[in-house]
């Protein structure tokens, strides 16, 4: 996942990636706290996706803003 292509999605369709890469997060981080993880580094790619949905979610809000 790119910040292209999330900048082509609306404010809604991108809150709802956000839910969907926390709950995987969330469900990452249990799996390794049971030692079921087989990729550790899948952990920072979801929280990495998160940030990246989250700053153009914030890009968008500040573009509204300004006009």
């Amino acid at each position: 996942m790119n910040a292209n292509e999330l900048r082509d999605k609306t404010p809604d369709q991108l809150r709802e990636e956000l839910v969907n890469l926390k709950k995987e997060s969330f469900n990452l981080r249990f799996q390794q706290a049971s030692g079921q993880l087989e990729n550790a580094a899948s952990i920072r790619t979801a929280r990495r996706n998160a940030a990246r949905v989250k700053t153009i979610l914030n890009e968008k809000a500040a573009a509204a803003a300004a006009e």
